[in-house]
């Protein structure tokens, strides 16, 4: 499969003054920006800095940040699901997994997370994925935003139905294990009709197990 990258760019004024969302960067333009405190929802800023830094380099891996001067404050990735779940058990070369979305606690409730999706999707070389996410309730900051499970998930909902994801069932049992859990996806309008079937297979695997 070609990767094709094409860098688009939107500034965004917010109250807390303009920021940049943009991407898909390169690996040393993330590696020689600041990476905000803040972004601690996975782990530790410096690992998460590290870790985003070598998604960049990998040959399907895309990073989209929100860049408020020299420092990062929000971010996505893309990427091939992990070898461990069922999404990669397919090797579809054409599914990709939006694997996080993170934004600083400042800068949220101000449509960043909103234009982080849709910057993402302007690439047309998205049109040849499908892109999925999975939702789990406990990474999501209920705490920090004072919601409860069912207020987050509404927003999370709405957050990706800007960038085209919408909701589609599954029989995964992580997903399945708490009604609040969701599988949001995106096809592209160039997926041909067998990988959305093979999709659709990776969707309901218990189905064919009994």
């Amino acid at each position: 499969m070609v990767y094709k990258k094409t860098y688009y760019a939107e500034e965004l004024e917010t109250k807390h003054g303009i920021v940049t969302i943009e991407g898909p960067i390169p690996s040393e333009e993330i590696a020689n920006l600041v990476f905000h405190e803040d972004l601690v929802a996975f782990r530790a800023p410096a690992q998460q800095h590290k870790a985003v830094t070598e998604i960049a380099n990998l040959p399907e891996g895309r990073i989209i940040i929100v860049r408020d001067q020299n420092t990062i404050v929000g971010y996505c990735t893309f990427l091939y699901p992990d070898p461990l779940e069922r999404w990669s058990k397919g090797q579809m070369k054409n599914l990709i997994e939006l694997g996080a979305i993170e934004v600083i606690p400042k800068f949220r409730g101000t449509g960043v997370g909103k234009t982080l999706l849709r910057v993402s999707m302007m690439d047309d070389a998205m049109e040849d994925y499908i892109t999925i996410t999975t939702e789990y309730y406990w990474h999501w900051d209920l705490k920090g935003t004072g919601l409860n499970v069912w207020e987050y998930r509404k927003v999370m909902e709405k957050m990706m139905q800007a960038g085209g994801l919408e909701y589609f069932a599954t029989d995964d049992p992580e997903i399945s294990s708490h009604p609040a859990n969701c599988l949001m996806a995106k096809i592209g309008s160039r997926v041909d009709p067998d990988s959305i079937q093979q999709f659709d297979q990776l969707r309901f695997m218990n189905r064919f197990m009994y």
